[in-house]
This record gives structure tokens, sequence and C-alpha cells, in this order.
């Protein structure tokens, strides 16, 4: 049976992939750690690394996650990669973000104010129903802040340049926080915002058990 390891996405946890149908296969999902105020990503990679215990694993990342995945497999072998609504390398990365962690402009943001759920979060996240904002908001609330502001730094900061050959980038076409223009995905999904997994979980699902088989 092929065991697939699931990244989360900044702020968020196991909920985002609650509606995902992958039965037929062994799932675990990596728990996000206490991160060292200067700890590296390729640092914390290696310690996620003690959570996979299968060899030749497939890694399952969305969007934060799926950066970490890409690091994650610089230290074991993986099976498969799969990226959803995330990016390979920092080209991948939108630029306005990246000029923002040269300029640090991510530490003159309130950690609150970046935390704290509102109309504009909603729509850059691909919130549409009351069900989906609740389920945002309370993942939100619960991420532990420390975490949340170390990721925010290693997102616009991230310099990966390695492209592994066994990585299947999924993408919304609608994606607004990663927008569609700045990625090379394998698969896109036309009216897929950055809760693929919420809003197209049908379609992600199948997607992912065509790849991996």
């Amino acid at each position: 049976m092929k065991h697939l390891f699931l990244f989360s996405g900044l702020g968020a946890d196991h909920r985002v992939f609650q509606f995902l149908d992958l039965s037929g296969f062994k799932v675990s999902y990596i728990k996000w750690l206490v991160p060292d105020a200067r700890e590296t990503m390729q640092h914390y990679a290696a310690r996620l690394t003690e959570q996979i215990d299968a060899e030749n694993p497939v890694l399952v990342g969305l969007s934060f996650g799926g950066m970490m995945a890409m690091e994650v497999a610089k230290h074991i072998a993986a099976e498969k990669i799969v990226l959803i609504s995330s990016a390979k390398t920092k080209k991948e990365i939108p630029p306005y973000f990246r000029v923002a962690g040269k300029l640090k402009l991510n530490k003159i943001v309130a950690l609150n104010a970046a935390k704290k759920p509102n109309a504009f979060s909603y729509r850059i996240m691909g919130a549409e129903t009351e069900a989906e904002k609740q389920l945002m908001k309370t993942i939100l609330t619960e991420t532990d802040p420390a975490f949340f502001k170390w990721a925010i730094e290693k997102v616009v900061t991230w310099n990966n340049n390695v492209l592994h050959e066994n990585v299947v980038h999924i993408h919304g076409e609608k994606d607004l926080l990663l927008p569609y223009r700045f990625v090379k995905a394998d698969i896109s999904i036309p009216n897929g915002t950055h809760l693929m997994t919420v809003q197209h979980a049908k379609e992600v699902s199948e997607l992912i058990r065509r790849i991996v088989k």
C-alpha cells in the first residue's frame, strides 16, 4: 500500500485535507514543529523527516507545505512529490513577495494583522462560503504565532533552485495568493483557487490517485 505524507499550508493543519478521498492509501499528516527563531528551512525540513517512517514515500504538499516537501525531498528518497497550490522553486514565488523579503517588509507587518481573517484575506485565499471562511478563521486563530511568523519569512526568502524530477504540480488558474502566471503547473484546474483541497476535493482526490498509481 502506498504511504502518503501530507504537508498542510502555512497557518493550516490536517483539516484542509478533510474533504479528500484518499481511501486505499495509508495516509499520515506531518505535524508542524515549533521552529527556532533562526532555524533555516533546510534544518527544519531535516527535523520533519523523523515523522516519515516509510521507504520511498509519496509527499503531498499544499502551499507552504509543498515548499517544505521540496526541502524534505533533499534529505530522503521520495517516490513522488505532489504539489498543490504551491511553488517548486524560488522562481515561482511572486516577485513582490521576494522583494518584500529582501526589504524585510514582512517584519513590519503586525503579526496579529496577518493572522486576523478579514474580507481581503478571504478573497486572496479564495474562501467564498461561510463554512470555508469559518474553517479558515478557526485554523488561523489556532496557529502558533511563532511558527506563523517564522514561516512567512521562509516563504518570502525561499532560495530553492533544486527541481526534483518526480514532482507533479497541480495549480488553480484563479489562485490569487500564488498566482497561476508565476508557476509552471503540470495540471491546471480552471476555477481552482488556493483552497482547492476544499472546493475541488473530488477533482484533486482523483488527480492524486492518478499521479500516485
